[in-house]
């Protein structure tokens, strides 16, 4: 017994010897930055926020949505809210921007543009800060001015593809008016059977008018 205890201190001071036995080392150059880390723990705090703000906004409009609901979505204090965006206004400033994005469409055949697009959009939609965008602009000139000038750049850019350039921003507001107003008839004022009719019908239905829109004859006297 004596010499079994013996033994085991002999290990345990062999081991207590060795330099940061029992501690992980960490490698050269992989010390944690603690300012890199603070900071990238505040991008993923914003970052939460502002997905809970959309969905909220998106869900319940500006007047129904409080910072105390977001922040229980989020799962953070109240106060983290305010602290990073200072009031519910500056928070939805910063969770309604949001400048739809069109894919590259240069490889997509001239014909068939409509269906692409109609299929793009009715995707783009799904997404609650585009439906942030898409429920909040009629009442706030800022965010429709947003919405305005993203969809009338890409759109008149893709139409000048196929079509003369002079009737680029024209057909590009046609196509415009048709994506929005479908949105708003799906997604806001939940026309039947427009609201649970699936994708694939809806582009089967919509693309042939946007193709028109795009590369279809328009009347006399148009664009000019």
């Amino acid at each position: 017994m004596f010499a079994y205890a013996r033994a085991m201190d002999q290990r345990g001071g062999h081991e207590e010897s060795q330099p940061g036995a029992g501690r992980r080392h960490e490698e050269p150059g992989k010390q944690r930055n603690p300012e890199r880390v603070r900071l990238r723990d505040a991008e993923r705090t914003k970052a939460r926020i502002l997905d809970a703000a959309r969905k909220r906004f998106a869900e319940h409009g500006f007047d129904r949505t409080t910072i105390r609901a977001v922040a229980a979505d989020a799962e953070i204090d109240p106060s983290m809210v305010m602290r990073y965006f200072t009031d519910k206004n500056t928070l939805f400033q910063a969770a309604a921007y949001h400048a739809p994005q069109l894919p590259e469409l240069t490889t997509v055949p001239a014909h068939q543009l409509g269906i692409a697009v109609a299929r793009v959009f009715l995707q783009r939609w799904q997404d609650p800060s585009t439906l942030t965008l898409l429920r909040v602009a009629p009442t706030h000139q800022d965010i429709a001015n947003q919405v305005h000038h993203a969809y009338r750049d890409q759109l008149t850019k893709l139409a000048a593809q196929v079509a003369p350039r002079e009737e680029a921003q024209e057909r590009a507001s046609l196509v415009a008016s048709q994506i929005v107003g479908l949105a708003m008839a799906r997604h806001v004022l939940r026309l039947e059977p427009l609201h649970d009719m699936d994708e694939d019908s809806l582009v089967e239905r919509i693309g042939p008018t946007l193709q028109h829109y795009l590369t279809g004859p328009l009347p006399p006297g148009a664009g000019g």
